[in-house]
């Protein structure tokens, strides 16, 4: 267990960011063991289920000539100015957020992952960037097909009554975006989500994404901690900045329980000048925030074979303006911001 220091990035490492990098979101941060695998790592049911999980990059992150698309990426130590040892210390970062796979055509992320149309129209969806095999490298050139426009914004929802915020100005409440793709997806099938009971206090989820843009893990080991919250419930997930939008299933029915938002902080400063991951016990920190799936899931198609379906994934959605009020504060830690762009 690491020694937690709850401070900001120093100003050198601070500007070490600007130049590429561009997330702005709150913190999430390890409790207890850090459980984060690879995807070669998973079993094979989270493997399949990975293969439907997209990382979101700038369109200016993402070549493509010749049927070959080139991610462009940076070394995640060097960026950030990790101590030596530091976990995936030397693996590339680049994606900005995650996201999944919810229709023919339709990925689900965080609602501050895509904030208008012009956030549409600048961002690539990208399938497979991952590590395959063990030590191997980093996917980072892919099929061109494995990447996809935004063509519309379908849904979105960031919002919270005034006094819910956190110190940065952020909602409190859910957080979600549906996105409509420029073509249908090939090669990937659309990801279950739960539209029957809700989960309670202690049950065991997993989430996959891509944390501060690294390639894709899979982390498990993690409970709910509190479903009481309105539109989202907290949990003590493994995730960083670059997990905002990355699904979160039930460990057990393998499906889509909601979507990682917030939480605690990502990082902190070493007495050495390095920096460290930020790690809690595993009931300590305020906890990570999970938009529960219940607040789109009326706007998400049915899946072939779903009970009430009939014309699975035919339906043509359309933008709906929510109601924000009475969204539900929480107790929240100074974030740390971290731009990745």
């Amino acid at each position: 267990m690491k020694n937690l220091m709850k401070t900001t990035l120093s100003a050198a490492a601070a500007l070490l960011l600007l130049p590429f990098l561009s997330f702005a979101e709150e913190g999430k941060s390890i409790y207890g063991k850090d459980d984060r695998l690879e995807y070669f790592a998973a079993s094979q049911d989270l493997k399949t289920l990975s293969d439907s999980v997209v990382s979101l990059w700038k369109t200016s992150s993402v070549e493509i000539a010749g049927g070959k698309a080139k991610l462009k990426t940076v070394n995640f130590g060097e960026r950030l100015n990790l101590c030596p040892g530091e976990k995936f210390r030397e693996q590339p970062i680049g994606a900005f957020c995650s996201g999944s796979l919810v229709g023919e055509d339709l990925v689900m992320t965080a609602g501050h992952c895509i904030k208008d149309d012009a956030g549409c129209a600048a961002a690539k969806m990208v399938f497979g960037y991952n590590i395959r095999k063990d030590g191997g490298e980093a996917v980072t050139t892919l099929p061109a097909s494995e990447v996809y426009g935004c063509a519309k914004i379908v849904k979105r929802f960031l919002g919270g009554e005034p006094g819910s915020e956190n110190p940065t100005g952020q909602s409190l409440g859910p957080d979600y975006a549906l996105i409509k793709l420029d073509r249908k997806v090939t090669g990937h099938k659309p990801l279950p989500i739960n539209r029957g009971a809700n989960l309670k206090k202690g049950d065991a989820i997993t989430v996959i994404g891509h944390p501060v843009g690294l390639p894709l893990k899979v982390a498990g080991g993690a409970k709910v901690r509190d479903f009481s919250k309105k539109g989202y419930f907290v949990a003590d997930l493994d995730t960083f900045g670059g997990n905002s939008g990355s699904p979160v299933f039930n460990t057990k029915t393998k499906k889509i329980e909601g979507i990682l938002v917030r939480g605690d902080e990502d990082f902190a400063d070493s007495p050495a000048g390095c920096t460290t991951m930020a790690t809690y016990e595993q009931t300590g920190g305020r906890g990570e925030d999970v938009t529960k799936i219940s607040a789109l899931s009326a706007s998400i198609p049915k899946l072939p074979g779903e009970k009430g379906n009939k014309d699975a994934g035919t339906e043509e959605l359309e933008v709906v303006e929510m109601d924000s009020s009475a969204i539900q504060a929480a107790e929240i830690a100074p974030a740390r911001v971290i731009t990745f762009d």
